[in-house]
């Protein structure tokens, strides 16, 4: 049965490295909205329209999405999904599909996230933003983990 994959964690856990292996393991698209964005509107953390745009990149994708998971394509959304109320609708959107749903929680210590950032900032890999240690620090207080019954469900 076709799925929605939803990749949850905090910036450097793994999201977007794990999404690829699925991507080929399930023979699906894969969604990651730093790439369109970065794309679209290049390295703009530090504009105040930023946030705005990631978000209508996000809607666009979630478009994509839906359609191609209608046509029988698994999806991955490779948007990390901080908040329980996010993965909620998520799931909702897509029992209104009639598809299955995953979740792939990635549960990374803060010393690695830290470590990863730094070698991230370093190279800065093409389609991801340069991201401060203090904001990731603000991040990490924001994520709402799931919980176990979000995990099995």
């Amino acid at each position: 049965m076709t799925t929605l994959h939803l990749m949850v964690g905090l910036p450097c856990s793994g999201k977007t490295t794990l999404s690829r292996k699925l991507e080929k393991q399930y023979s699906a698209l894969r969604l990651t909205p730093d790439e369109w964005h970065i794309r679209l509107f290049g390295h703009d953390m530090d504009d105040k329209e930023h946030d705005a745009r990631h978000d209508l990149v996000e809607s666009l994708l979630w478009d994509v999405a839906a359609r191609v998971l209608v046509l029988g394509v698994d999806v991955i959304l490779d948007f990390g999904f901080w908040g329980r109320s996010e993965r909620d609708d998520f799931r909702a959107r897509a029992a209104e599909l009639g598809i299955d749903f995953k979740l792939h929680f990635l549960d990374v210590p803060e010393e690695v996230l830290l470590e990863r950032l730094a070698g991230r900032n370093a190279k800065l890999p093409p389609g991801t933003f340069r991201l401060l240690e203090e904001s990731l620090k603000e991040y990490m207080l924001l994520f709402e983990s799931p919980t176990q019954e979000e995990l099995e469900s």
